[in-house]
């Protein structure tokens, strides 16, 4: 950009400009040159490695081409400012943007494959959480989705049966969620409140309630999934013993 922005200003900017990325070794840096070498050439690079860029002044010289450093002038003011040392580690803004791209396909997938919508989820996702409602499956699924874990959820409802593929799947990447009877009331209460319905609906009924539980408590069971007790938890932390249990899992190829 910085080229093309500089060509812009002579002759409407009609020059050839060859890109040539991932250069990670001075053994490349003879052949680069000696290409520029048959054009009326300059170099401009931005190199992080100091050797890479020696070489590059170096070769250029030696067949009187003319190089322009576009990195050092902004790494040494930014040394300056901070007072620390530049990591001297090329790639690091491709892996930024990996690590974005990645977050941000896996949000998408913890929003199309929320709530049960669509099992064909269930097979591609790193890790399933089963529970009954409320029980924070929607905001666990988002916080991991934030450490780039494709996650989906499955409501265990007792009018509903749960996909079968949930019954195929290592113990590690289905984690089910459970919660105190009590705390689930509260929770559901205050859900109708919000919702502008009558609390005393079935839905945060006690006897609804412990129904489900025990639903859900017997299909965890049968699943013999790894269960975490949500009551009073934050959904960091819920998050956070999720995690313990998946990468233990990858670790032991269980």
């Amino acid at each position: 950009m910085v080229v093309r922005a500089a060509a812009s200003q002579f002759n409407g900017g009609s020059v050839d400009i060859t890109r040539i990325p991932y250069v990670n070794s001075v053994d490349e840096i003879p052949d680069i040159v000696e290409e520029a070498r048959f054009f009326n050439s300059i170099i401009a690079y931005t190199l992080v490695l100091p050797e890479l860029r020696e070489a590059v002044v170096r070769e250029a010289e030696r067949h009187g081409i003319i190089t322009v450093d576009i990195m050092t002038p902004m790494l040494d003011a930014l040394a300056k400012a901070e007072g620390i040392t530049p990591k001297f580690e090329p790639g690091l803004v491709r892996k930024t943007d990996d690590d974005y791209f990645r977050k941000v396909e896996a949000i998408e997938f913890a929003i199309k494959y929320d709530d049960g919508k669509d099992p064909r989820g269930i097979n591609k996702a790193d890790i399933i959480i089963i529970g009954v409602s409320r029980t924070s499956k929607t905001p666990l699924c988002m916080y991991l989705a934030h450490k780039r874990l494709k996650v989906a959820n499955v409501p265990l409802v007792p009018e509903v049966a749960p996909p079968e593929e949930i019954y195929a799947l290592p113990h590690h990447r289905l984690v089910g969620l459970t919660i105190r009877p009590s705390q689930l009331n509260e929770i559901r209460h205050e859900r109708l409140k919000t919702l502008g319905l009558a609390s005393h609906a079935d839905y945060a009924s006690m006897e609804r309630i412990l129904n489900e539980l025990d639903y859900a408590e017997d299909i965890m069971r049968k699943l013999g999934c790894p269960v975490i007790d949500v009551t009073n938890r934050a959904v960091e932390e819920t998050a956070s013993k999720i995690l313990e249990i998946y990468y233990r899992g990858e670790r032991h190829g269980k």
